[in-house]
């Protein structure tokens, strides 16, 4: 015995995959026709007016160029998951975003002097024409540089890898390239400052205090033994100081060494290097006229539709208070018995429901 598939299937209520679709019909395509085309000038003007605003933003509007360099960040530690790896990235990124590179790059640039960056000044200057604030200096014009540079500047790591790609906006590609090559070198600089605290200025100064010292009292030392009468004593003390100073100057190196030791077990060292310096961007990063006037395009459609819609319910909405009107003036001519006229021309068979049925002309005779 063949069984047949279709024996089973219910046809009052199929399954989806053999439910038919939904279905667009001959008369609902011909009514968007006829709405296209009875509303084809407000549509159209629509989209024209929206390109000619998209037209004079991309005129008026000023391009912002964007400049990009890559880091590369080497870890000197064994780093455990990637949990922890991601922490520690995260941290060398707010590093290269901190105020402390910022502001070292607005004082070396000399951003501070540049309108590009000076957009807080003015409120500054109306401040202290009325008297509500101090006159201005140097670090407070690079305080309102502070604000413009950190909103330019944007840092993010490359996937899960050492890698951070840095970009910054201008309005000149040559100084978007200068001030981003400038913030990944005073950020290089800081980490290979922060690797030794030999390097530092006052640890510097110490060990040279200590090295002159130790110096100084071995060659008195020497210089006393050379004098024909020498006294012991003195002999003795002198050499005393001589240990003395040269066991401060190797006790503050050994403490030194064993200080930068504790920060390397303590937490990850990295050496920053420069993979892609930045270079002048060749093309303006924003606005870009493709997106700009494709935007505007769809924008005038879905406008020009929206208006054309509107359009219409007012228009109905007008045509159905009319028709009101005029069955009420229908009714009570027919009421009054003495009035023989027609329905007006308003009521129209595809405008109108149970008064389309009496589009025709009654005539009524008065009783008196």
């Amino acid at each position: 015995m063949l069984n047949r598939t279709n024996d089973w299937i219910d046809r009052d209520n199929p399954p989806p995959e053999f439910r038919p679709g939904p279905v667009v019909s001959m008369a609902e395509v011909l009514a968007v026709l006829a709405f296209i085309r009875r509303h084809l000038r407000t549509i159209s003007l629509t989209c024209f007016a929206t390109l000619g605003l998209a037209a004079l933003y991309l005129i008026t509007a000023v391009p912002t160029f964007t400049a990009k360099a890559l880091l590369i960040l080497n870890s000197k530690a064994t780093l455990g998951d990637a949990a922890a790896v991601s922490t520690i990235v995260e941290s060398q990124i707010g590093i290269i975003k901190s105020e402390s590179i910022a502001s070292a790059v607005i004082e070396k640039l000399d951003l501070a002097q540049d309108p590009e960056f000076a957009t807080g000044r003015g409120r500054g200057m109306i401040h202290r024409l009325l008297g509500w604030s101090k006159p201005e200096t140097e670090a407070s014009a690079a305080r309102y540089a502070l604000e413009p540079f950190e909103r330019k500047l944007s840092v993010k790591r490359v996937g899960p890898t050492y890698l951070v790609e840095i970009t910054f906006d201008s309005r000149d590609p040559d100084r978007a390239a200068q001030i981003l090559n400038a913030v990944a070198e005073k950020y290089i600089t800081h980490q290979m400052d922060k690797a030794s605290l030999q390097d530092q200025k006052w640890v510097k100064d110490r060990l040279n205090e200590l090295s002159n010292q130790a110096l100084a009292a071995q060659k008195a030392l020497e210089d006393y033994r050379k004098e024909p009468a020498d006294s012991a004593a003195t002999i003795d003390e002198l050499a005393a100081a001589a240990v003395s100073s040269k066991s401060a100057y190797d006790n503050f190196r050994h403490v030194l060494r064993k200080t930068e030791a504790t920060q390397q077990q303590s937490s990850p060292v990295f050496d920053a290097s420069l993979v892609t310096a930045a270079s002048p961007p060749l093309r303006a990063s924003s606005p870009r006229p493709k997106i700009v006037l494709g935007i505007a395009i769809v924008g005038g459609l879905l406008l020009g539709v929206a208006i054309a819609v509107l359009r219409d319910l007012l228009d109905r909405d007008v045509r159905d208070r009319d028709i009101r009107a005029s069955e009420l003036e229908y009714r009570l001519s027919t009421e009054d018995g003495r009035i023989e006229r027609a329905l007006p021309d308003a009521i129209r068979p595809d405008h109108q429901s149970e008064a389309s049925a009496k589009a025709k002309s009654v005539r009524l005779t008065g009783s008196g």
